[in-house]
């Protein structure tokens, strides 16, 4: 139904701005609940075992971080007496509520929902967890200060590695850039605590990449590595532009991604964490293995049955080709 379609979308909308907006830890706390109570039904919505399944899933990790959060600023109150998020100075509820916001966006090791999760939903439901889901609770990480930077570097290094690590043995997709969601979080969140203008960047370069691969996968409906290799015969324009797209999510030089890296390599070696910023850029390496791979599937095998010649050279849905056309030049341009 369009209104009840229109009312959830309004509420995912409305979470993540009045988490936006809050400087009291009550307000901000509402809005993760509204943000994650206005998704649920959205991944719910094919009555799948599989959809049910990861929805439950999602709850359940949503609804542990939201009373971890909430249990932190309060035990925050009673200590400091200050509800103020940008005041916050006492070590405890400061570690406890980045645990809990990394156990909301998925960072290692409190990542183990992130793949299951996305690998239930559909692919558009799987854009705007992968995307619009990691605003707010980034927006409260970019607000609290003088949290201790060795949990943020464990957490972030964590991160890249079992990002990378993950995504080798997948074949399905959507948890392949479930564990690629996971190392470019990790990244994210080594440069949070030096430079978060870098932090902000990256999610935004991630946030455009991420766009434009979902699409691409839609448009081919395919959801393994197996599907892709028959994508020659339903879209070739895409199909070849689509390793470019891949390769800039791994971050290789003359393409949008690699910018990040770049910066927040450069940064982590001005603040002298130069083994640091080596381990990173290593971990690295094993992500673009598996771009590789689905770039190899994709556009360097040809697949035996080839229906060129009754394939309509048509994109089958209109409405998401111009999104698909800004993301993607965006993606692959950009630096």
């Amino acid at each position: 139904n369009p209104y009840i379609l229109a009312t959830l979308l309004f509420g995912l909308g409305l979470g993540t701005t009045i988490t936006f907006a809050s400087s009291h830890w009550l307000l901000a706390w509402m809005g993760l609940e509204i943000n994650t109570l206005a998704i649920i039904p959205l991944m719910a919505q094919h009555h799948h075992p599989r959809a049910v399944e990861a929805t439950t899933k999602y709850f359940l990790t949503q609804a542990t971080a939201a009373a971890m959060l909430l249990f932190a600023s309060t035990t925050n109150a009673w200590l400091t007496g200050q509800w103020d998020i940008q005041q916050m100075s006492h070590p405890f509820p400061l570690t406890l509520i980045t645990l809990a916001l990394a156990l909301k966006i998925g960072l290692a090791p409190m990542h183990t929902w992130l793949p299951e999760v996305l690998q239930g939903l559909d692919l558009a439901t799987g854009l705007v967890l992968s995307t619009w889901q990691k605003l707010a609770p980034f927006a409260l990480l970019l607000q609290i200060q003088n949290v201790n930077p060795t949990i943020l570097v464990t957490l972030g290094l964590a991160s890249t590695l079992v990002g990378g690590w993950g995504g080798l043995n997948q074949t399905q997709l959507r948890k392949v850039l479930a564990y690629s969601s996971i190392a470019h979080l990790g990244w994210m969140i080594l440069i949070l605590q030096y430079s978060p203008s870098l932090t902000l960047l990256a999610l935004l370069t991630y946030f455009v990449m991420t766009f434009s691969t979902f699409l691409v996968f839609k448009l081919n409906k395919s959801t393994s590595i197996n599907a892709l290799a028959i994508s020659w015969t339903k879209a070739p324009i895409l199909t070849s532009l689509t390793p470019l797209v891949l390769l800039s999510l791994g971050g290789l030089p003359p393409l949008t991604g690699f910018m990040p890296k770049w910066l927040i390599l450069q940064e982590l070696a001005k603040q002298d964490l130069a083994p640091l910023a080596t381990l990173a850029a290593l971990s690295a390496l094993l992500s673009l293995y598996f771009y590789l791979r689905i770039s190899y599937a994709m556009t360097l095998t040809m697949s035996p049955n080839n229906l060129t010649g009754v394939t309509p050279w048509r994109f089958s849905s209109p409405q998401l080709t111009l999104p698909l056309a800004i993301a993607t030049t965006a993606t692959i341009s950009l630096l």
